[in-house]
């Protein structure tokens, strides 16, 4: 099973690259030293674990992602779901809602949700 779940680095460093592929290897490293602090060692160590996760390529010097920011995020709240919640949605939001009050607003998005998800939205694979 792919592990999907990216810690609080890693996840701003595939935001630097989701907002700017596809970029230029060294152009990442510059990015990734103003932004983040990192040598030149740290980028390409960084880049090449999630290359090997399946989440970026680095294809003759150019960084581009595999994964887009929606499907990761996705299968990151899939696993916290099936990791926490033993994978029910509705125990998750039980949970959420008893300590968080929702907004009209929120029920109502949330309500749309579920309404085009029945209707065939995205799939849940």
């Amino acid at each position: 099973m792919m592990d999907w779940k990216l810690g609080k680095m890693e996840l701003r460093f595939a935001e630097l690259i989701w907002e700017g592929e596809p970029i230029p290897s060294g152009e990442l490293v510059k990015l990734c030293q103003t932004q983040l602090g990192w040598k030149k060692s740290t980028t390409y160590t960084m880049l090449r674990r999630l290359c090997q996760r399946g989440i970026f390529q680095n294809q003759d010097g150019v960084v581009s992602a595999l994964l887009s920011r929606r499907e990761v995020e996705g299968q990151q709240s899939r696993a916290f779901l099936q990791d926490t919640f033993q994978g029910s949605l509705p125990r998750f939001l039980a949970a959420f809602t008893s300590q968080v009050r929702l907004t009209p607003e929120e029920v109502a998005q949330l309500q749309e949700i579920i309404r085009q998800n029945g209707e065939g939205g995205e799939p849940r694979d």
